[in-house]
């Protein structure tokens, strides 16, 4: 029970479960909130999950769902990873209009070609470089994107689901909520 009757923020957990001096509290104990004398119960599963609630709201400190360090840890680097995939597949997007643009500009200087009267130039681009896939003969800036859309990407976007249903209840940027979360609070205890 709070001896102050005052409003108060509960301090987060940290991303890491340690508290602010960086021990791990690893036994279920009552303690005395720093910060406002609420009671705290914090609880350690047998699976290593730290859970930090106030007694009196039983809310959780940290949003999200009970996650260890390195489950906490993977589904941030999988969400990351998934973030980077989708910058590449801009990357392939911007090559690939990129690319168009300037084959749209070669085959106008093919028409002013053979408009001025240089036939062999005009048929070398419309013959030889036209037609032209970018990674070979046949492969297009479209076929390359689409086969990545259709294998990397998609087996990613798959996974990350699949990582954040079966850590996270479907939960994104879980670390970053925590983050969030704890940077608020301590702009809050500056005030």
């Amino acid at each position: 029970m709070a001896t102050d009757d005052s409003p108060t923020t509960d301090p987060p957990a940290k991303i890491d479960g340690t508290s602010e001096d960086g021990s791990r509290d690893t036994d279920a104990t009552n303690s005395k909130s720093e910060t406002g004398g609420k009671d705290e119960v914090k609880t350690e599963t047998e699976d290593t999950h730290t859970h930090t609630h106030n007694r009196e709201t039983d809310e959780p400190q940290a949003p999200g769902p009970p996650l260890s360090e390195q489950e906490l840890a993977a589904l941030h680097e999988v969400e990351l990873g998934l973030e980077w995939i989708q910058r590449a597949q801009g990357y392939l997007l911007e090559f690939h209009h990129a690319t168009g643009h300037g084959i749209d500009h070669i085959d106008e200087a093919e028409t002013h070609l053979r408009t001025a009267g240089h036939d062999d130039l005009a048929a070398a681009i419309r013959r030889d470089l036209l037609p032209h896939g970018v990674v070979d003969d046949d492969r297009w800036s479209y076929d390359v994107l689409e086969d990545f859309q259709a294998t990397l990407l998609a087996e990613t976007v798959a996974l990350e689901r699949r990582v954040r249903d079966e850590l996270a209840d479907g939960e994104r940027h879980v670390a970053e909520r925590r983050q969030e979360r704890e940077w608020k609070y301590l702009a809050d205890e500056e005030r």
